[in-house]
């Protein structure tokens, strides 16, 4: 076997393990952190309150301002807010709007990053970035936003309703599957992408079965953990980009939006990469079509399977295509504007993925 690859493993701390959140105040203690201020969505404030708690002291305040997309003006206010109360870093409480916010803050004032993920986005495992400002959203990559300790607590995801958790679920998915075709792909993460779509694939129908099962939330959140750490080492290619097109100009939710794409992208892709497909094959177990096993999938455990679901009117489809092939990007298999329009119509209708298009 002759192999040629860069790997380089990304500096951050990883508590994992239900009760963990306990062990929080030890590690800003690890960190050196005295004042934080704690970052949550509206929807997360309780959550948010109570790790506050847990700090004590060392909390300066609870910010419920996370939003999807991460507005810029909401990006800018709470970083003014991190400033004015003399915050040294800021502990994100919920899924990619919390980490997201927190990751503005970081880049605009440097404050690090301590994560407590509450859903299966993965975005608290890399240093990738978005702002959206008048309607276009904007990502990019700076080690500075990487948080600096990630706890893990499958307790705080038992109350995260069965809709979002396999729309979150199937969003963390599609960072291993695009990680798996990625021009900067390794063995090491291919691995780990391959072993965070098992895991993920396993545990979702469990938790639709049985939401409250600790067993099944666990082994989801292990899986987000590895599918977001392959974000986290690799370049994103067309899925990810026509995710931010969609949600950055018509304000789509987040994990519903790539829950519906994904199979899309993955049938276009898949001819054009057989190491990725025999991943996915072995990650989704009699499959023998990953991208309709993915869709399938999908609709068993009732999630959207359509833009039109989403909210998306189908004369969006031809600006979406003009938006998603304005810049190039890696991708396997080359990318016109014609093949993304047709992509983003069959995503629009929810029809069947064919993976022979």
């Amino acid at each position: 076997m002759h192999l040629d690859f860069l790997y380089q493993a990304l500096p951050m701390r990883v508590r994992f393990g239900a009760g963990a959140l306990a062990a929080l105040p030890d590690e800003l203690d690890q960190l050196s952190f005295r004042r934080v201020l704690v970052l949550c969505s509206l929807e997360q404030r309780a959550t948010g309150e109570s790790v506050a708690e847990v700090l004590g002291e060392r909390s300066v305040g609870v910010a419920a301002d996370a939003v999807m997309h991460v507005p810029a003006e909401v990006a800018a206010a709470a970083s003014d807010r991190a400033a004015e109360l003399g915050a040294d870093a800021c502990v994100t409480v919920g899924g990619g709007s919390a980490i997201g916010l927190g990751k503005a803050i970081a880049l605009q004032h440097g404050l690090p990053v301590v994560a407590v993920p509450t859903t299966y986005a993965g975005s608290e495992m890399t240093p990738v970035w978005g702002l959206t400002t008048d309607g276009r959203k904007e990502t990019g990559r700076d080690q500075r936003v990487l948080p600096a300790s990630v706890v893990y607590d499958p307790d705080l995801t038992l109350t995260l309703p069965v809709a979002m958790s396999v729309t979150s679920g199937i969003n963390a998915m599609a960072h291993a599957v695009e990680a798996l075709y990625a021009p900067d792909a390794s063995p090491i993460i291919s691995l780990m992408a391959e072993e965070g779509v098992r895991a993920l694939a396993e545990a979702l129908p469990q938790i639709v079965a049985d939401p409250g099962s600790t067993g099944a939330r666990s082994s989801a959140l292990y899986g987000a953990w590895l599918c977001g750490a392959t974000l986290g080492a690799t370049t994103m290619s067309l899925h990810h980009k026509l995710c931010h097109a969609l949600g950055g100009s018509l304000n789509l939710p987040h994990a519903p939006t790539h829950t519906v794409v994904l199979p899309y992208v993955l049938a276009f892709n898949l001819e054009a990469a057989p190491a990725a497909a025999a991943a996915l094959d072995r990650a989704l177990p009699g499959s023998g079509d990953p991208a309709h096993r993915l869709w399938e999938l999908a609709g068993e455990m009732g999630a959207p399977r359509s833009l039109a679901e989403l909210g998306m009117a189908e004369s969006d489809i031809d600006r979406i295509a003009e938006e998603a092939t304005s810049k190039s990007y890696g991708n396997p298999r080359p990318v016109t504007y014609d093949d993304v329009r047709a992509l983003l119509r069959s995503a629009w209708s929810g029809s069947e993925p064919n993976s022979r298009t």
